[in-house]
């Protein structure tokens, strides 16, 4: 949870929708739990009537998503993982259709990208929050027509703290983390990679020129979710890739 960015404090007196009942995200709570910044009870209380509110509007997101037959799918990770450059390598391989919910603070860039690729994908500008929150990909499904897709992927926004905390109304979360990242990004980062369905190793063929024990940063992220699923990724092996698209097809079966 942010303090000082203000992300925690944007406005969502969105024309929103209510429900008798919520599905908390246990990262938020237990992020307020155990930040120690956090110790004014009226900033508590602010913050936690956010994350309610939020937490209302994503029930009614996956709700929706469910109506449309759709898997929907939050993709997390720091800047520079290749949250964008997995999907444009789905394209052309993947037996199922997508199409994207983009988040980024700036630019259509990604969203540009996943376009010239043939994906639908609508880009979401979050000004100075760093994440993806259920209100704006609430705004997102009004442009994104979920009738001929198969899977929603909502590429959030790059940052491995805020987003784990904000549920946007996703069946499940694949967390990416890249060899150039560094060996203590799993430990540094346990929320994010608490909330993980799907961890994803990325830029593996950079493991010759980085001191990094892919072993270990495994045995690290199941010790904290001992049945989490990993898989390594290298984009210019397709075979990997494919890896990735039949854990998606496999839990999109399971659904359907």
């Amino acid at each position: 949870m942010c303090k000082d960015c203000g992300c925690s404090l944007t406005d969502h007196d969105h024309h929103g929708h209510h429900h008798d009942h919520s599905h908390p995200h246990q990262a938020a709570h237990e992020t307020l739990h155990h930040n120690p910044q956090l110790n004014d009870a009226k900033t508590i209380s602010v913050i936690k009537k956010i994350l309610d509110k939020n937490d209302q509007e994503a029930h009614h997101n996956r709700e929706h998503f469910e109506e449309h037959g759709v898997l929907a799918i939050n993709l997390m990770s720091s800047p520079g993982s290749g949250k964008t450059a997995l999907l444009e390598a789905m394209v052309g391989i993947s037996p199922f259709t997508f199409g994207v919910i983009e988040g980024d603070l700036e630019t259509s860039r990604d969203a540009d990208r996943l376009k010239a690729k043939g994906i639908n994908a609508i880009q979401i500008q979050t000004g100075s929050a760093c994440h993806l929150d259920a209100f704006m990909v609430h705004k997102g499904l009004h442009d994104l027509p979920l009738a001929p897709l198969d899977v929603c992927f909502i590429e959030n926004v790059g940052n491995l703290v805020c987003p784990a905390s904000y549920d946007v109304g996703a069946h499940l979360n694949i967390v990416l983390v890249s060899i150039p990242e560094g060996e203590d990004k799993i430990a540094k980062y346990p929320v994010m990679f608490r909330c993980a369905d799907l961890i994803l190793i990325t830029k593996t063929d950079l493991l010759p020129y980085f001191k990094y024990d892919i072993e270990r940063e495994k045995a690290q992220a199941r010790r904290l979710k001992p049945n989490v699923d990993i898989l390594e990724v290298n984009i210019n092996d397709e075979a990997s890739i494919m890896k990735v698209i039949e854990w998606v097809e496999f839990k999109r079966k399971m659904r359907a």
